[in-house]
């Protein structure tokens, strides 16, 4: 089992940049696969980015040259780097591990509140 907490998470005006972080306690080396979800109030849950044992990366077409996740096995901890961002990104990030690539989504963070505006 692994215990996650994100930080990083702000108000920032359109265009801007954020940088996600997620610390795990445990290891997640090469156990699990990571990943970022988002929700937005009346929306489901949805697959932002995820990050295999190796760097394989997945994005949803959305964020695709945007958005950047990678990880630190050493550090126990992965990141969202969040350029060029806008309103629609706004949503409550949340940091996930699990087993399956596509679907890292065993164990959950509290969450993180990001806020872009116009």
């Amino acid at each position: 089992q692994v215990q996650l907490v994100e930080s990083g998470g702000g108000l920032v005006q359109t265009g801007g940049s954020l940088r996600l972080s997620c610390a795990a306690a445990g290891s997640i080396s090469r156990t699990y696969f990571m990943g970022w979800y988002r929700q937005a109030p009346g929306k489901q849950r949805e697959l932002v980015a995820s990050i295999g044992h190796s760097g394989t990366t997945y994005y949803v077409d959305s964020v695709k040259g945007r958005f950047t996740i990678s990880r630190d096995n050493a550090k126990n901890a992965v990141y969202l780097q969040m350029n060029s961002l806008r309103p629609e990104d706004t949503a409550n990030y949340y940091c996930s591990a699990g087993f399956d690539f596509r679907f890292p989504n065993s164990y959950w963070g509290q969450g993180t509140q990001v806020t872009v505006s116009a």
